[in-house]
């Protein structure tokens, strides 16, 4: 599987870059409650931490808001998808449990503060392109609703977009029934490779700890 990086974006978008890992043989279960005592205790504390805070100066939330404007894309309307995690931690929610590999994406996303959606491999039709939509671009997102993403980031396939660091779709949505799959990760173009090597190493570690399985990851900019 290899993903790429429209011409468009990255004029636009100067040093874009996205972060992939490849998860093979894993086992996802229904979220463990050991896992879902650590995601709460962390809801808990960043609660608190963000209390006095406006998320929307978070500076990888307020760069991501910065991106949506260059793509033409509201981010008032459309939030980047780490962003409305923030603002539902700050209102006292605890983040969803769905399952071992959702649980770990939407702990992720929080923790880095960054954009990032998790993909059943098998439901992915050839090569992934990150670029920006077109009228003709739209699904049936995770949250039930038909969405236009014409003028919004989106990953897509041969049979279109799939994916977005808004709301990703339930064609490709991974479940307890996912062996394969790809996380991908929006950085910000300020974080350097180091920074975002370090931080796709770290990601697969836990990963494996809780869903078993191998990984591989690459960065492409």
């Amino acid at each position: 599987m290899t993903g790429t990086l429209s011409k468009t974006l990255t004029q636009t978008i100067p040093h874009f870059k996205t972060g992939w890992i490849h998860y093979h043989d894993i086992v996802v279960s229904d979220s463990q409650q050991l896992l879902k005592g650590r995601l709460t205790y962390f809801s808990e504390e960043l609660m608190l931490e963000l209390e006095e805070k406006s998320i929307s100066d978070l500076p990888r939330v307020k760069e991501w808001r910065q991106i949506f404007k260059q793509l033409g894309t509201d981010p008032s309307r459309y939030r980047p998808s780490h962003e409305a995690l923030l603002r539902r931690i700050r209102q006292g929610k605890a983040l969803p449990h769905i399952h071992t590999a959702a649980d770990l994406n939407n702990y992720f996303s929080v923790r880095h503060q960054l954009p990032m959606g998790i993909y059943d491999l098998d439901k992915i039709n050839g090569s992934i392109t990150i670029r920006v939509g077109t009228a003709s671009d739209h699904y049936e997102g995770l949250n039930g609703r038909d969405m236009s993403m014409e003028e919004k980031l989106v990953s897509a396939d041969a049979l279109g977009a799939f994916g977005s660091p808004i709301v990703d779709s339930k064609r490709t949505m991974t479940t307890t029934d996912t062996t394969a799959a790809i996380q991908l990760i929006y950085f910000t173009p300020s974080m350097n490779r180091d920074e975002c090597e370090t931080l796709l190493k770290d990601m697969a570690d836990f990963f494996l700890q809780i869903n078993g399985g191998e990984a591989n990851w690459l960065l492409t900019e």
